[in-house]
Formats: structure tokens, sequence, C-alpha cells
């Protein structure tokens, strides 16, 4: 069955279009880079994995709460529409907004796909080509991991939100190589990593925690790289350029912390969709899950140079201003430890089944002797 068929509700026209204009660089001079950035692009050659052979597609989900996720992350829990709900309604919910977020994540990992690939076409050094290239296989794959978790294991798809779209968009529009870095790699790379990181930690189910932590050990290398590559650029602007940066980047904060009210699960399930979005609003749960997908990307933009009194307003009106000193590289480490760890516990598993098959027959010639 296709993807068209599994849409949880209608997605408009099969492609999409972004109508681009912006030149192609070549650089002649080979022998030349920045330490930091090779480093990365010699991590990114030494780290490629293959989703079909790293992750265990074979595990089972759970049909009433697949990634088996508290009921306190649907941002409509404890709202009088969850009260009212029958045990069985609770589980669509469950199944439909986990979807959500999944798809959520694969149509933003096309996006990165897509604006890598612009990177590696338009950014002048030859060593963020370099990465760029690893990157571009790296989001490729996270392609695949998702869509096969949604079509193998959920069998439901949703749209892409309108506020990811919107954002994706003015990234790839806009012909200024650093644009792109800016809404991919600093502002939506860095929101999807405390989104993956929040399902990595809670899920209990180990097919949906390992697909984010191993996307996660990628995806801290590209925050990683954006950073590099612009913290060099930016103070060489002037300040109205430095402006128009902060004034994109406010406007794409504001499209990203509202991409998660959810309100297309609401609708196509047929609730009350002015109901849930006045209680998600007001919820003091959901507003410190909203102010903690930030915490990647405050850190980030002080180190780059976009520090303002426009951004800073901006962050403080959000309740996310207090990121700022955030350790990004201790975030990264982290991410990384619990993928290895991921790995480590699968080898386990694996070893103490072959084991037990290996004992089996002997425990069988044994029995027959008796």
């Amino acid at each position: 069955m296709s993807t068209e068929e599994r849409y949880a509700r209608d997605r408009g026209p099969i492609e999409w279009d972004v109508k681009q204009d912006y030149a192609t660089t070549f650089r002649w001079e080979y022998d030349d880079g920045r330490d930091k950035l090779l480093n990365l692009y010699a991590k990114g050659k030494s780290l490629q994995w293959d989703a079909a052979e790293r992750i265990d597609w074979s595990a089972e989900l759970d049909h009433d709460n697949p990634a088996g996720l508290p009921d306190e992350m649907i941002p409509i829990h404890g709202s009088d529409a969850w009260t009212r709900m029958t045990a069985g309604e609770k589980a669509n919910v469950r199944r439909h907004f986990q979807a959500w977020q999944l798809s959520q994540f694969l149509h933003g990992e096309q996006g990165a796909l897509i604006c890598t690939a612009k990177i590696v076409q338009q950014v002048p050094d030859m060593d963020a080509k370099f990465y760029a290239a690893t990157q571009v296989m790296d989001e490729a794959r996270h392609v695949e991991a998702y869509s096969r978790l949604l079509h193998e294991k959920y069998d439901l798809v949703y749209p892409i939100n309108r506020h990811l779209q919107a954002l994706i968009g003015d990234t790839l529009s806009e012909s200024r190589w650093d644009f792109t870095y800016l809404g991919m790699q600093v502002l939506i790379e860095g929101v999807a990593l405390a989104a993956f990181g929040v399902i990595r930690d809670y899920a209990q189910n180990p097919l949906a925690a390992s697909v984010n932590a191993y996307v996660m050990q990628d995806e801290a290398r590209h925050v990683a790289f954006g950073r590099l590559a612009l913290r060099d650029y930016y103070p060489q602007l002037t300040q109205k350029e430095r402006d128009e940066r902060e004034e994109f980047a406010v406007e794409g904060c504001y499209l990203l912390r509202d991409r998660f009210l959810g309100d297309e699960v609401w609708e196509t399930l047929g609730l009350p969709v002015e109901e849930c979005k006045q209680f998600v609003e007001r919820s003091e749960m959901m507003q410190v899950y909203r102010s903690g997908l930030f915490s990647r990307i405050v850190p980030a933009m002080k180190e780059i140079g976009l520090w303002g009194p426009r951004i800073q307003k901006a962050y403080a009106d959000m309740g996310i201003l207090g990121f700022a000193d955030t350790d990004v590289e201790a975030l990264a480490e982290h991410d990384q430890a619990v993928a290895v760890d991921f790995d480590r516990r699968r080898r386990e598993v694996e070893q103490t089944a072959a084991l037990a098959a290996d004992a089996a027959p002997a425990e069988l010639a044994g029995a027959g002797l008796q």
C-alpha cells in the first residue's frame, strides 16, 4: 500500500515545487580548510550506518500506544475532551498523535535532505561542501528510517504541518547561502533534536526509542556544522545584514513553536479543535515542553553572533532566554553516548539469543539419551 493510501487527511498535491534562484559555486582551491570542519567531515564519514541493519525492525509496536509513551506527552491530556473519551478513543488519539509527530520528522528530514544538497552546491568553502555531502547521505537514511517506521509499524501518515512547510519554503527560497544554514541547520535541526530526545528518553518501545537515538547521533553533528560555518561568517557582516538574519530567525522560531499545537490531529479525529487549542495554549506542561524544544537553538544563536536586541526580546517573550548558556557540546557528546549504548544493548540481546539457540539442540539431545 502506498503512502498516498496511508494519509490520515487530505495532503493536497503529491509534489511541492519551491522556486529558487541562486548560484552554484565551484572552488578551485582544494587544499585549505578549517580543522574543526574537516574533523567533523572525518567523523561524518566514519559514523555512516545502514538503517536496514542497525535498527531491529522485527520489534512489534502496541497498537494502542505504539511508542509506549506516557499519556502526559499528549498535549490535550487532562482536558475535558480527553476526560470524556473512552479507552478506545484514547488509544486512537495516542496512535494518531504519535504518527503525526513522526510524520513531521519524516517531512522535515526530506527538507533537510534538499537543503543540504543546496548547501553542497551553494556554499563557497570546500570543507563545508565535504561535510554537507556526508549530511546528504545522513538525511536520506533518516527519511528511509522514519518512512519505514510509519509505513510498516503505524500504517498511518500525516501531511506536512503548515508551519514547518512555511519555514522550509522560506529557507529554500532565500538566495543567500547562509540562510539555508540558519533555517535548516540551526533552527529546524535544533528543534528537531530536542523533539527526538523526548521520544528517545521516554519511549518504552525499543524500536521507537532506537530510531530517534540513532538519528540524533547524526543530527548533533549537523547542528555543529551550522554553528561552525556561521560563527566564522556572521562577524564579517554589517549590522543591517545581521538584523535581516535575526528577523528571519525570530519569525522561524515562532513558526516552530506553533507547529507543536497538533491542530491537524484534533480536526482529523473530530475533536473540538478550538477547545483543544485553548487547552494546549494554557497547559503548563505544554509550555514547558515547547520551551524545552529551543534548548539547542538559543545557545547556537548566541554562539554564531546573532544576539541583538530583537533576538533577545523574542526569546524572552517565548520564555527561552535562559537556555543561552546551555553547553551544546556536552549535549552532543551525550547524544553520541546514548546511541552507542543502544548498540551495546542490542548486541547483548543478540548474543543472549544466539547462546540460547546454540544450547537448545544440546538440551534436546541430552533429553533423548535419558
